[in-house]
């Protein structure tokens, strides 16, 4: 339940600070920024967690309601290479909680290892230190994250 908890966090101060922000983008969009991604890492900081929000796209940062909603960096570990459990495991889980997807084999090389797992129109990277999250984060897609936090990188509920 941690990623739930955090998305639910992010959200809370991205939604307290949102006038700043607004403010902010429009007189400075680097500084609009920039206090958008200090939110995240005061939030991952909670969590032991170097958390990114990313706005892959165009004209994303102006969609004030999608904000911790999708397009998470979350970086657990810089240093770990290796699951604590099998990639066919990761793989396994990602299509009983999503359905229909796709799953692959990932940055396999220097003794690396990851997994991507993708849709029609979105991916989740999966590696060891991180998990980049490039989709909207409905129920399947938090309940998958939940099961990564505490199953492939071993972080327990607060």
């Amino acid at each position: 339940m941690i990623f739930s908890e955090l998305i639910a966090d992010l959200q809370d101060a991205l939604k307290k600070d949102l006038a700043q922000i607004r403010f902010l983008l429009k007189k400075n969009p680097a500084m609009g920024y920039t206090k958008i991604v200090d939110i995240g890492k005061e939030v991952g900081k909670k969590y032991n967690i170097k958390l990114v929000v990313n706005f892959p796209k165009e004209g994303r940062i102006e969609e004030f309601e999608m904000y911790g909603k999708r397009d998470l960096s979350l970086i657990v570990d810089y240093e770990r290479k290796r699951f604590p459990i099998d990639r066919e495991q990761i793989k396994q889980k990602a299509l009983e909680f999503l359905g229909d997807v796709q799953t692959e084999d990932a940055y396999m090389y220097e003794n690396k290892e990851g997994v991507r797992v993708f849709g029609k129109n979105w991916k989740i990277d999966i590696l060891p230190h991180s998990v980049h999250i490039w989709t909207e984060f409905d129920e399947k897609v938090t309940a998958f994250c939940d099961w990564l936090m505490e199953n492939a990188y071993q972080m327990k509920k607060k």
